[in-house]
């Protein structure tokens, strides 16, 4: 496999432009115009329009991973936990900004994916080895898309032959236009479309007193530690924090070409869409307490959705549907842009949204075959969906220590990052603390499953 290449500023000359504190301007779409060159006479309107051209990645990145298997996940967890689980969403929220804010980093001073840092700085089988667990990752998470799209034509009344494929059709033409900037503010506008989850959770009437209570106070469920709570717990924690954002903000930042002036806008960004999407996950969650609270038994989203739309009416359920819909559409395109991106760094291959396919076939190929492919698989009759939505998100959980391992060590890596943009001590911290969570949750499931007598089954 040869040495990846990027199609900006040399690698070398990004180590400088680090050290110096100066990296110059990159030429090209709106996406890449310095936000110093705005030029008006009010400061806030000057940061309020930075910040606006700035705005887009932090949300898509972060609320993205509300995907169709979030979407399952947490609705699962509120189904068959109530408000119990509500806490741990709380958790998870500094930990998102954290993480991705040091890819940010990372991106802005290298100029570089991920999948291509650490080709570079940890050689050939090291990057062999995570791009493997990417590209694996990333397609079995794309068949948990189509898989929840298939659940949702069904309950529509679509025949999944038709509506599958036709929605994978319709994915592929959505990156094929050759501009960063129009892609991503079609991807912004499906992610504020997820703003309907505050109505769907205000429609069940959550009570705001237990609400509260679980959201601050961490609870077991009444019957205790059970397999299947932990199981469930992992799920949270794969669907919540995935290693492919690692890989695709980087490649995004790259893309987008964004500089050191642009680091804080980039940070409220990353901000903004971590808050948004946790909220956005509990009031999935709350969905699901509706379920809980008229003690039904939950199969998957969809027919959830129906039970639902029998109580509340036709509007939460067409909601909660087409919302399904919604989350499946922005994780496919972005999860199948973060395989195409970090396979084309590693190629040496032009990987860019800004390129025509007639500049890089082979980066919209992967897009486009990562897209086919898992929406071919989902067609296989008796396919059992729900679990396989469930499964890769506790797969995501499991690899995850391992991506935040080599982005710990690429964010202490002063010759890349210089002493002001690498890690301190206190992210240092920060980050192991996760990493040795982490662990400790994948070997409590390890053990779950090689002695499942460990933990009562219910």
């Amino acid at each position: 496999m040869p040495e990846p290449r990027n199609s900006g500023v040399p690698f070398d000359d990004r180590e400088n432009a680090v050290n110096t504190m100066n990296r110059p301007a990159v030429q090209g779409s709106m996406a890449s115009a310095p936000p110093q060159s705005i030029r008006v006479s009010n400061k806030w309107t000057a940061h309020a329009l930075t910040f606006l051209m700035v705005f887009g990645l932090g949300l898509i990145v972060m609320e993205a991973d509300n995907d169709a298997g979030a979407v399952s996940t947490y609705v699962q967890a509120g189904a068959q936990y109530g408000k119990h689980l509500l806490w741990l969403l709380l958790l998870l929220l500094p930990i998102c900004y954290f993480i991705q804010e040091m890819v940010v980093r990372l991106g802005i001073a290298s100029g570089q994916g991920h999948a291509a840092m650490i080709y570079r700085r940890f050689g050939k089988w090291w990057g062999r080895f995570s791009i493997a667990d990417l590209l694996l990752l990333n397609f079995l998470t794309l068949v948990t898309e189509f898989a929840a799209i298939a659940l949702v034509l069904g309950k529509l009344g679509i025949d999944p032959r038709v509506g599958v494929p036709t929605a994978a059709v319709l994915l592929t033409t959505l990156v094929l236009t050759g501009s960063y900037r129009r892609w991503e503010r079609i991807v912004v506008f499906l992610c504020l479309l997820d703003l309907a989850w505050f109505a769907i959770a205000f429609r069940v009437h959550p009570g705001s007193h237990e609400l509260l209570r679980y959201t601050i106070v961490p609870a077991l469920p009444t019957n205790g530690l059970t397999a299947g709570w932990l199981f469930l717990v992992t799920a949270i924690v794969g669907t919540t924090i995935a290693p492919w954002q690692l890989f695709f903000q980087q490649s995004c930042v790259a893309d987008k070409r964004l500089r050191f002036s642009d680091l804080r806008w980039a940070r409220l960004d990353t901000l903004v869409g971590a808050v948004f999407t946790i909220l956005v996950a509990g009031c999935m969650m709350l969905a699901g307490d509706a379920a809980f609270q008229r003690h039904w038994e939950f199969t998957e989203p969809a027919q959830m959705a129906v039970q639902l739309g029998g109580v509340f009416g036709p509007f939460l359920k067409n909601a909660i549907l087409l919302m399904m819909v919604n989350a499946a559409a922005l994780g496919t395109t972005t999860i199948s842009l973060s395989s195409a991106w970090a396979y084309g760094e590693v190629r040496g291959w032009p990987h860019s949204l800004q390129k025509p396919v007639s500049e890089a076939p082979g980066f919209y190929t992967v897009y486009a075959l990562c897209v086919m492919a898992a929406a071919g698989l989902v067609l296989i009759p008796g396919a059992p969906l729900q679990l396989i939505i469930l499964s890769v998100q506790v797969l995501a959980g499991l690899m995850l220590p391992s991506a935040i391992i080599f982005l710990q060590l690429l964010l202490n890596d002063k010759e890349v990052l210089g002493e002001g943009f690498a890690n301190k001590r206190w992210n240092n911290a920060v980050n192991w603390t996760i990493v040795i969570l982490l662990f400790i949750l994948s070997l409590l499931l390890a053990v779950q499953v090689a002695a499942p007598r460990l933990f009562p089954s219910s």
